[in-house]
């Protein structure tokens, strides 16, 4: 029997022959051969058009699968997990289903994939709203005490891998727009109240009803982050522009960073998994930088000459101990002529010894280590005033290979790659710093000042010290990169609307061209430069006065579910298409992605409609578009919004 198929052909075929042996029309001295030749030859056209056509609705009509990326608003939680959709109601989806074009199917050859089931990811227990797969308490004590290691990243086997959907608690709501974000957020979101006992008398956070108010306090700044922030300000310039990022290590809450953000400094804050009950997650809640992460044995995940100052207040990280390899860390990664700025146990320690409940003769002996590690890194002591002490690491490493001659200790790392920082042990061992001609000279260039920083040429380029990469290619890119942001605020009106999204993820971020481009707009950006990536250009990124980190997005990142509000991701599927699997990235970002949160992916057309399969599993509402250059680009892009969904009341209150 003849499928519809190639009946469809036959009759195609017939057509074409048809067409083909009609008389063509020749010149003429009678004007009626012509006309009734014109007239006989239309009628015929006519006919085979208009019978291609209805045969092929007919087929059509019988459930032929069409090859254009279909977008729909229904949505398709999982009834049985009282999942709630309220896409509905959003604008930015209304827009999505009469704005959006598809040309998948493009007119250069594109071949299409044959159209498969789509595979269903159910939802997860509510036991894993607040999973993050590489930092598992489970999987920690499997690892070692010494040094915290038990705390570092220790990602599941491929085996162990979830293929379920993490539910956000039920009662979930999105947070306030920046800046009230960064004095509130919703206790359905982050259901933890110990820091509010544990750290009452400290004013970090104070619970009131549906809500968390976090008044600015910290333990060493009992009159608000702003104050203490002030007092900082009366012993370094923090207003000139020369110091633009910042890292706080065992960051609390985050208010030191939070309220820096008002004198255009951007921190990266980091603490590890539940040292305190979930402080990460409520500074992602509140808007501000920040990731899961300790001073253990690995690198953190920053390149080198990456901050402008580093931070501790009250941290409780054992900076003597160990040869001195935690400053030695914080050395690696603060920029020549960068500060360090301790508050807290040992510095004061006359005036706090007992209510530290230390002995004197203990924290003198802890100030006295910590003085010696910063002599022995080159540092100079600035300052110590009441309960603050600053050190600053010097501009280059002339007069420290002198000294170093005499001393030897540390002594200087054998040459090395001082920008590899994932999964890199750390060394007893000083970074040296790029080479200098004179004492006065900064090694690596010098940096312009905040905001001129940003567009600026970046030193590691001006130098050549990337490969492949000059200052044209850097300022095209710059270029670029506007006129995306563009294209990107057409489609999706809501980047235009101040206060729709605050926490941004670029996964590919290559030059920071993404985040330049929004660093006008109320939000932040995390730059991931992936470790697979040709070119590691991270250390471009924090010349730029930008933060972000290294990541393998094979693994799982380490944040919190609910992270980010928008997603970035520039050719990530096809960089990682012979790594892992698509489906576990996806997931990932499904993970760190916020209810009604957005995301833009950025590949070959082909890779899109994979993508696109298992979004759909995903009950994300998605739509390929077009390249910002036209229809005949094999680049495409795909818009994507995650459904609102929660864990259902019953579940939540089981688990509670």
């Amino acid at each position: 029997m003849e499928t519809p198929n190639k009946k469809w052909k036959k009759q195609t075929q017939i057509a074409k022959r048809l067409f083909l042996a009609m008389p063509s029309a020749k010149p003429s001295s009678t004007f009626s051969f012509c006309t009734k030749t014109n007239i006989y030859s239309l009628a015929v056209i006519t006919f085979f058009c208009s019978f291609s056509y209805f045969l092929g609705s007919w087929q059509h009509g019988r459930g032929t699968t069409s090859t254009t990326a279909e977008f729909s608003l229904r949505g398709r939680c999982n009834p049985s997990q009282n999942s709630t959709n309220t896409a509905l109601n959003d604008p930015f989806l209304a827009q999505l289903s009469i704005d959006f074009s598809t040309h998948h199917a493009a007119e250069d050859g594109v071949a299409t994939v044959p159209e498969e089931k789509v595979k269903s990811y159910p939802a997860c227990g509510v036991e894993y709203s607040e999973y993050t797969p590489c930092e598992g308490t489970k999987r920690a004590l499997k690892f070692e005490r010494e040094r915290l290691i038990y705390r570092e990243r220790h990602c599941p086997e491929k085996g162990d891998l979830l293929k379920c959907r993490i539910p956000a608690p039920y009662g979930y709501r999105n947070p306030p727009a920046w800046p009230a974000s960064r004095d509130v957020a919703w206790y359905a979101n982050v259901p933890h109240k110990e820091l509010t006992v544990e750290k009452a008398v400290q004013n970090w956070i104070i619970y009131e009803g549906d809500r968390f108010r976090f008044p600015g306090g910290g333990t060493m700044f009992p009159n608000g982050a702003d104050a203490y922030i002030d007092d900082i300000g009366k012993l370094i310039n923090l207003k000139d522009g020369s110091i633009r990022t910042a890292i706080d290590t065992g960051c609390g809450v985050a208010s030191w960073g939070a309220y820096l953000l008002s004198r255009n400094i951007i921190t990266m804050s980091f603490a590890p998994r539940d040292t305190h009950e979930a402080q990460v997650q409520f500074a992602l809640e509140r808007g501000v930088p920040a990731l899961i992460g300790v001073l253990a044995s690995i690198r953190l995940p920053y390149p080198s000459r990456a901050f402008d100052m580093a931070h501790c207040s009250r941290c409780l990280i054992p900076w003597g101990q160990y040869d001195g390899v935690y400053l030695i860390e914080v050395d690696r990664v603060l920029r020549p002529g960068g500060y360090w700025v301790l508050s807290g146990p040992p510095i004061n320690w006359k005036k706090h010894w007992r209510g530290w409940e230390r002995t004197e003769k203990d924290l003198k002996a802890e100030q006295q280590t910590i003085e010696n590690v910063a002599k022995s890194l080159c540092w100079k002591k600035l300052v110590e005033k009441d309960d603050i002490a600053i050190w600053q690491k010097p501009i280059n490493h002339l007069y420290c290979k002198v000294n170093r001659k005499i001393t030897q200790n540390p002594p200087f790392c054998l040459p090395q790659d001082p920008d590899r920082a994932w999964y890199t042990k750390m060394e007893t061992c000083l970074t040296p710093l790029p080479e200098v001609s004179y004492s006065q000279e900064l090694a690596g260039g010098e940096l312009a000042k905040w905001p001129e920083r940003l567009n600026v040429i970046p030193p590691r380029i001006s130098s050549g010290s990337i490969n492949g990469v000059t200052a044209e290619i850097f300022q095209l890119n710059s270029e670029l990169w506007k006129k995306r942001m563009s294209y990107y605020k057409a489609v999706n009106n809501q980047l235009r609307q101040p206060g729709r999204y605050r926490n941004l993820l670029d996964m590919n971020a290559y030059l920071g061209g993404f985040a330049a481009a929004l660093v006008e707009d109320p939000v932040w950006v995390m730059n991931v430069v992936p470790v697979d990536a040709k070119i590691n250009t991270l250390g471009v990124i924090y010349e730029r006065g930008l933060i972000g980190t290294y990541q393998n997005w094979c693994e799982a990142m380490s944040t919190y579910p609910r992270t980010y509000d928008l997603i970035h991701a520039d050719s990530v599927f096809s960089l990682y298409k012979d790594r892992c699997e698509m489906e576990d990235i996806l997931l990932e970002m499904d993970r760190i992605l916020r209810p009604e949160g957005s995301v833009i992916l950025r590949d070959d057309v082909d890779v899109l409609v994979k993508i696109k399969r298992i979004t759909d599993g995903l009950n994300w509402m998605s739509r390929i578009v077009d390249h910002e250059d036209g229809p005949h680009q094999r680049e495409k892009l795909l818009f994507a919004v995650k459904s609102y969904w929660t864990a259902p009341a019953a579940a939540d209150q089981e688990g509670s």
